[in-house]
């Protein structure tokens, strides 16, 4: 029985049982005609090979780029999530030199290419395989990712009103364009985030033995919202600022509550459950994003609010100001302790799986960088409000293991693609797991679904991870080719 076998039955989630090997007769296969355009061969009714709780196929096995870009999952976006982190950390040291501002600027391009190369891939997919943009809504493990698009989007959008309006060089027309889609954005972050919660609750049962602090994730865009609004409300003119600060306070009360009660569901699971298991500890940084976002958030816009609140702003417009910014640093720092304990519980929960072997790599490892790129910038927020040196230094330190953790994980995910951890079949999140049922269609590449409705045949007989159908392969194990040119695909 394999981990996520073993964990459905903890679980309490049945588990079909599949003959990977069906014997029974099958009719032969249709021969191709008129230059290759042919009826899908059709067969009796069978188990599915591969259906359920597939074993992944050898990996001396060579699978084409239609094969393996089948489970290029909404997972790839914590890279691009990470890496405009990254460049928003580099903008936030305190300490400037020359060239910081070009490294900076460096990961922020880099960032962008990173994420037009996620959505060519991804939309590959779901060219090729219409189905698998619907279940990915509905995959119990795959869905929690998919705010991770909207996240890259949002971390685009502040590394450009860093990096962009800096020094005032790209006149008034990048300030209104970036006023406009900070709005736009606050709009698609609370619709996005609601949604997800909703097919999430609609679709899904989970218990609290499945609980990790990625039921967090689709909360997530709500809580770049805040950050953003400290950058841009200090560069844009005064009126547009303090509605930008409003909105952003309002935004990120609404992030920052509802992961806080997610939080307990959280510690309740590790009471009673004890700590993820290994291949899932990852995902346990997520902890520390909230209250890292929200420190920088509060502390940003509360510095701003004085300097562009009107006079008769609530009866006092300077006493507000003032208050709001003496409150606002104390929550800050208060918030700031929660997230360094998160922070060590997490780096404790992954002693034990220190050493070759324990960990297999998937693209959730990003989570060592991107939440902790929360806690690099409260930090600095920190000190600034303190005006304390040392904690300067200190967000400087983290700031440096940061980088040398996000060069780690990014070789890691090369060597992963190359050794075939992930872009594999049974490998990436779109897995067979938890009683999650693939169908034939969701196997269907766009061709043969189109020559199915024309001739209005049945779905054939499928090896789902193969792209094949079975009757060309009845004498062959499952996830081994009907023709190795096939694969050259």
């Amino acid at each position: 029985m394999g981990i996520d076998d073993q964990t459905a039955v903890e679980s309490g989630l049945s588990i079909p049982t599949i003959n990977l090997f069906p014997t029974q007769s099958r009719r032969p296969t249709t021969n191709r005609t008129n230059g290759g355009d042919s009826a899908l061969a059709r067969a009796p009714s069978a188990p599915l090979r591969g259906a359920t709780f597939g074993e992944p196929p050898p990996e001396s096995l060579a699978l084409g780029f239609k094969i393996r870009i089948r489970h290029f999952t909404w997972t790839w976006f914590a890279m691009t999530m990470a890496t405009g982190g990254l460049a928003n950390v580099i903008y936030s040291v305190p300490f400037r030199f020359r060239g910081l501002y070009t490294i900076g600027l460096l990961f922020f391009l880099l960032n962008l290419v990173l994420f037009i190369f996620n959505c060519v891939m991804i939309s590959f997919r779901f060219w090729y395989y219409p189905a698998t943009f619907k279940t990915s809504f509905l995959h119990p493990t795959e869905s929690l990712f998919i705010p991770a698009f909207v996240i890259s989007i949002g971390t685009i959008i502040i590394n450009i009103t860093e990096y962009g309006l800096e020094g005032h060089k790209t006149g008034q027309w990048l300030h209104t364009t970036m006023t406009v889609m900070y709005w736009i954005f606050c709009a698609i972050a609370v619709g996005f985030s609601a949604g997800i919660y909703l097919i999430l609750w609609s679709t899904q049962t989970f218990t609290i033995s499945q609980m990790t602090p990625i039921w967090i994730f689709p909360a997530y865009p709500l809580l770049v919202v805040g950050p953003h609004a400290g950058v841009l409300a200090s560069k844009t003119t005064a009126n547009r600022a303090l509605d930008i600060i409003i909105g952003g306070f309002i935004i990120q009360g609404i992030g920052f509550m509802v992961t806080l009660m997610i939080y307990s569901a959280f510690i309740y699971r590790l009471m009673t459950q004890k700590l993820p298991r290994e291949s899932l500890r990852p995902g346990m940084f997520i902890s520390v994003g909230p209250s890292g976002f929200t420190i920088a958030a509060i502390i940003n816009m509360a510095e701003t609010l004085p300097k562009v609140i009107p006079k008769d702003f609530m009866g006092n417009g300077e006493l507000c100001g003032m208050v709001t910014m003496i409150v606002g640093n104390w929550v800050g720092i208060w918030l700031w302790g929660l997230a360094l304990w998160f922070f060590m519980v997490s780096v404790g929960a992954h002693w034990s799986c220190i050493g070759p072997g324990k960990m297999n790599f998937a693209m959730t490892w990003y989570s060592f960088v991107f939440p902790n790129t929360a806690l690099v910038t409260a930090t600095f927020a920190v000190a600034k409000a303190l005006n304390n040196q040392p904690i300067r230094i200190l967000g400087c330190v983290m700031t440096c293991l940061l980088i040398l953790t996000w060069i780690f994980v990014s070789g890691m995910m090369i060597r992963a693609v190359l050794t075939k951890q992930i872009l594999w079949p049974q490998k990436q999140e779109d897995r067979d797991e938890g009683g999650w049922k693939t169908t034939v269609a969701q196997g269907e590449n766009r061709v043969e679904k189109r020559l199915r409705r024309r001739d209005g045949s049945e779905p054939p007989l499928y090896d789902l991870e193969m792209g094949h159908d079975s009757d060309s392969m009845a004498d062959v194990p499952p996830h081994t080719p009907a023709n190795v040119d096939d694969m050259a695909l």
